[in-house]
């Protein structure tokens, strides 16, 4: 089981891997091996996540969702799948934290007070002042 938050857990069986080859430069060693890890997650089948998180989790995937509704997260960072394996893992994690945090409340609009209005207006004509002060004397 892989605990999210108190609330959420995604069972093992939720989660499928494939070990694919790393891409890059690596010489002999990525050639023969395969360390990168592909996590598969089924968003939209997923029993464990609430409603509101899994429309959340829809936006903040991105481009890393399938049309199918497939999270795929591709770690290939480390040398070591295990090590590839360990990262993939925290990086869902962290993703569907992030979903599961309540989107903050919307922002209320404010009108500026009358006396701020004054004293930008007041600012402004002294400020046009001081500059109207600045020309030769005599020319307009």
């Amino acid at each position: 089981m892989i605990e999210v938050t108190p609330a959420i857990t995604l069972q093992d069986d939720e989660v499928q891997w494939k070990a694919v080859r790393a891409s890059g430069p690596g010489g002999q060693h990525v050639n023969k091996t395969s360390t990168a890890v592909e996590l598969r997650f089924d968003v939209r089948g997923s029993p464990s996540l609430p409603e509101p998180v899994r429309a959340r989790l829809y936006g903040l995937a991105g481009s890393r969702l399938t049309q199918e509704g497939v999270l795929v997260l591709v770690a290939q960072g480390s040398r070591s799948q295990e090590m590839n394996r360990q990262e993939a893992v925290q990086r869902l994690v962290d993703l569907v934290r992030e979903a599961a945090k309540p989107p903050p409340p919307p922002r209320k609009k404010t009108k500026p007070t009358r006396a701020s209005k004054l004293r930008r207006l007041e600012g402004k004509a002294k400020r046009s002042g001081v500059k109207a002060m600045r020309g030769r004397p005599g020319v307009d």
